[in-house]
């Protein structure tokens, strides 16, 4: 991980091991792409394309993706979509895995920053992909927290049950963000750093919304 620091803040990204990544594998010289994955397209397990003779390949690379995701919030939810192929993977899974290597062609110096003026105040940002898998009709939920302008902690996960609308997932994931938010006060306190401002948990379903307001609008 490379670090550069400056009075404006500090940046993490990993610019040397994507660069060594793609001359590994060959995609160096490839076409990029804006997108790390072809959202239109669904994934699903040994059906979907023919099995790689050789699937440690795969894995192999999968293994090294996994590090980029640590500075890279934008690559968890197509990472954690390819990983679960890793048993079974097939042409398609490894074409889309070299989708996801043209995507980090164009942005090889993309990373986080964390702002030395950022003010001490907690945000939220909460959405979900309902039923996502095919297969499994499971959905993923994903989060994000602003420590003020600052990305301090996001997770995008397949969750192992099955929800019956989107009201539902959307109430679920809000929930688990909001056990995420009063850990993260209590960390701010035991570092001494008082938060007095209320966390603010942003959501795009107005449903769900109404039932976080009020918890007997639907049971």
């Amino acid at each position: 991980m490379e670090i550069a620091r400056t009075s404006k803040g500090i940046f993490l990204y990993y610019r040397k091991y994507t660069t060594d990544l793609l001359k590994e594998v060959g995609m160096l010289v490839a076409k990029p792409c804006s997108t790390p994955m072809e959202y239109s397209g669904k994934l699903i397990n040994s059906q979907s394309g023919i099995p790689l003779q050789d699937a440690s390949s795969y894995q192999r690379l999968m293994g090294k993706l996994l590090y980029l995701t640590y500075t890279r919030p934008n690559l968890c939810f197509s990472f954690g979509h390819l990983r679960k192929f890793l048993s079974q993977p097939t042409n398609q899974h490894l074409s889309a895995t070299m989708a996801v290597l043209r995507y980090l062609k164009s942005s090889i110096t993309y990373g986080v920053f964390f702002s030395a003026k950022s003010k001490l105040n907690i945000k939220d940002y909460v959405d979900v992909g309902w039923a996502t898998y095919i297969d499994t009709r499971k959905f993923v939920s994903s989060y994000c927290f602003f420590l003020g302008d600052s990305l301090g902690s996001w997770k995008s996960k397949k969750q192992q049950i099955v929800s019956r609308s989107s009201v539902e997932v959307e109430y679920r994931v809000m929930a688990l963000a909001a056990c995420e938010a009063q850990w993260q006060v209590s960390l701010l306190q035991e570092l001494g750093i008082s938060h007095s401002h209320i966390v603010q948990l942003f959501c795009d379903n107005q449903s769900t919304m109404h039932v976080v307001v009020n918890p007997v609008f639907q049971e």
